[in-house]
């Protein structure tokens, strides 16, 4: 398992370096925004790590749906492989529509849209609601027959190829536009042009859109992101906004069906104003951008450091104490690097938290208690010291020399 994350990952990045090589040589630099482009592939990393810890439950609800419900013995054979995977498409399509129509699955799957770029990168915008509501759907698949392995190598399948139609570096591609969704037809599906909205749900095959009537061309330049644009890097706002957002436009129904109503009703139908409203009472709005190479060598050290502790979840005979500690790092280090990307004061106590764990696992490593209580100790001691947060926050934040 380890050595097929390897591979994964290395897949990605070097996709993800032919591409920003790519435009860089072409002297487009508006495809790729550093702090767009690390929100994306944080997301990436949330989803896939709590991916981990869900995967095997699903893959034992479509053993037990096989064992006990199917439909149909559908045996092993090369042509009922290509069925399946005409079938998975079409259950995608269903799936990916609803979550375009329906409010509460629009709240798992807006995430992905909220990218104002379009490259690789967004490819990996995806949470893990959106993953527990599409696995449901996959259910589909074992109820009628097709054996778990088969319906799980179809799906690794399907998401590589879903990966490949993120990209502006690929054009139109002739002849293959009438069958396949094409990076051309995705980029429709991810525009914010008023024409472009809700077509092109397919993740393989065109004429699911062609058959229920959603499917349109690329005939005018897309321009990315949501119609009403999410300013923000914060992983946790990034995450539940819209649900923030549903839960207030419940709170100004009156009676229990028309609050129950808006879960079901279309996105478009939410009022307007009310994520701004949200925001003034949670929060501050974002503060003037402070981004700068310094930030940028100090965010993407951080982000280095989530990868290696990502595959040490998967590092063979590890006691769960360890994992455990690795998935809180993971999960405070992704949040840390959205409040540093917001400049919300958040992210010291989130530094000192980090700091601390690392101290516990210093301690589980030597079993010595002196470890972890020095660790206490001096969290504390920097916690109380309104300097060391002063100096650190113009640390962080410094001019580069070459700016």
């Amino acid at each position: 398992m380890l050595k097929y994350q390897l591979v994964l990952l290395s897949v990605f990045f070097i996709c993800l370096l032919i591409e920003y090589l790519y435009f860089m040589r072409k002297g487009n630099r508006t495809i790729f925004n550093f702090e767009t482009s690390l929100s994306n592939v944080c997301i990436g990393i949330a989803e896939r790590t709590a991916y981990i810890f869900l995967a095997g439950y699903f893959y034992k609800l479509y053993q037990f749906l096989y064992e006990y419900y199917r439909l149909f013995s559908i045996p092993n054979h090369w042509y009922l492989w290509v069925l399946l995977l005409f079938l998975t498409d079409l259950v995608w399509y269903w799936y990916h529509r609803l979550g375009h129509t329906i409010n509460v699955f629009w709240g798992a799957h807006i995430v992905h849209h909220q990218s104002e770029q379009f490259n690789f990168t967004v490819a990996a915008r995806i949470t893990i609601f959106q993953d527990i509501i599409r696995n449901w759907f996959w259910c589909l698949l074992p109820l009628l027959g097709f054996h778990p392995d088969i319906v799980m190598t179809t799906l690794v399948v399907h998401a590589a190829y879903s990966f490949l139609t993120h990209t502006q570096m690929i054009g139109k591609l002739g002849v293959l536009e009438k069958v396949f969704i094409t990076p051309s037809h995705h980029r429709v599906h991810h525009s914010s042009n008023i024409r472009y909205l809700d077509k092109n749900f397919g993740d393989v095959f065109v004429f699911w859109d062609q058959l229920f009537g959603t499917f349109q061309k690329e005939d005018e330049i897309p321009v990315y992101g949501l119609v009403h644009p999410l300013k923000s890097h914060s992983l946790l706002w990034i995450h539940f906004h819209y649900y923030f957002e549903i839960f207030e436009q419940i709170n100004l129904k009156i009676g229990w069906k028309e609050k129950w109503r808006v879960l079901w009703m279309k996105p478009e139908k939410m009022e307007l104003g009310l994520r701004n409203k949200i925001e003034q009472k949670l929060f501050s709005h974002r503060k003037k951008n402070l981004v700068n190479n310094h930030f940028k060598v100090v965010a993407v050290f951080q982000f280095i450091l989530v990868i290696v502790f990502y595959l040490l979840l998967f590092y063979p005979n590890i006691h769960w104490t360890y994992r455990f500690l690795y998935l809180i790092f993971i999960v405070i280090t992704l949040v840390n690097i959205g409040a540093q990307m917001e400049q919300r004061r958040l992210f010291f106590n989130l530094e000192l938290l980090r700091l601390l764990l690392l101290f516990c696992m210093l301690g589980l490593y030597f079993e010595s208690i002196n470890c972890l209580l020095f660790g206490i100790f001096t969290v504390l001691m920097m916690r109380d010291s309104k300097s060391i947060s002063r100096k650190y926050w113009k640390w962080l934040y410094k001019p580069s020399l070459n700016e």
